[in-house]
């Protein structure tokens, strides 16, 4: 059976009756990862920042938005153990959630720190994929966002029995979906970090990051197991559709004054 054994706990090691996961250790070094590349992109585009207050804001309303949506698209679940609802360090974070909580914080500190918001949008870029791709690698030690099974050499086994994967794949073969997504958002920051070098007006490093994330995370979530929502789609899958019209409208709104000032006949003066 070919594959990459993954034997790891999720349990790092225990102090007491406390338990500290791996989970919680890598979305912690995702939080540290995002909040210093965000602090040393406000240095280069001079935006006067509290990362810090911006960091604290942004994860909070981040993880109650990404816990809200995980608990509404696994509803039945939760209703029968309500008490799970609150046991976040084993997992369950939707990302979509998180982007959306924590895009709301952004517009409201923004607004309340008189920032420009493009720009700070722009800012987060970069950290917040950096953030993504790290989080990932706590999806992989807990087996919590796999998909189906398969034959591929760099399918992923879970031996663990304390793995967070559907008892009927533990010790199978499973396409490793947050690999896909990991390759998929280091593709996302070399283009980032190609196209923050040229002269770009605010908001076009935020919307391609929006348009190339959701299109990766609709191709990709083919693959993965979860609940279908609706039209035979999952969850993410109708958000990412959602986001794909969003940065295209937003992009095309943007450029248009541009395309019209270019169109129109240069002034002859007399």
């Amino acid at each position: 059976m070919n594959g990459i054994i993954i034997n790891i706990d999720p349990i790092a090691f225990s102090i007491g009756g406390l338990e500290l996961r791996w989970y919680g250790i890598f979305i912690m070094l995702a939080i540290i990862a995002a909040g210093f590349i965000t602090h040393l992109e406000a240095k280069r585009r001079s935006l006067n920042l509290d990362v810090n207050t911006l960091l604290l804001v942004v994860v909070l309303a981040g993880m109650l938005g990404a816990r809200l949506f995980h608990v509404v698209d696994n509803w039945s679940f939760y209703a029968a153990q309500p008490q799970m609802i609150w046991h976040l360090s084993e997992g369950g974070l939707a990302i979509w959630g998180g982007l959306l909580g924590g895009g709301i914080a952004v517009l409201g500190y923004a607004l309340l720190q008189r920032l420009p918001l493009l720009k700070l949008l722009d800012v987060l870029v970069p950290g917040v994929i950096v953030g993504l791709i790290i989080g990932r690698l706590a999806c992989i030690v807990n087996g919590d966002t796999v998909g189906g099974v398969t034959n591929l050499p760099w399918a992923f086994i879970y031996t663990n029995p304390g793995s967070m994967i559907r008892p009927e794949l533990l010790g199978l073969p499973v396409q490793p979906y947050p690999l896909y997504e990991m390759l998929w958002n280091g593709l996302g920051l070399a283009l980032i970090l190609w196209l923050r070098r040229r002269p770009l007006s605010d908001g076009i490093l935020f919307l391609t990051f929006i348009g190339f994330y959701a299109a990766g995370r609709f191709l990709l979530t083919f693959v993965r197991i979860e609940n279908e929502f609706i039209f035979g789609l999952q969850q993410a899958q109708l958000i990412s559709l959602v986001m794909i019209a969003f940065a295209a409208t937003a992009a095309l709104l943007k450029w248009r004054p541009w395309r019209t000032a270019r169109s129109q006949p240069a002034e002859i003066r007399s």
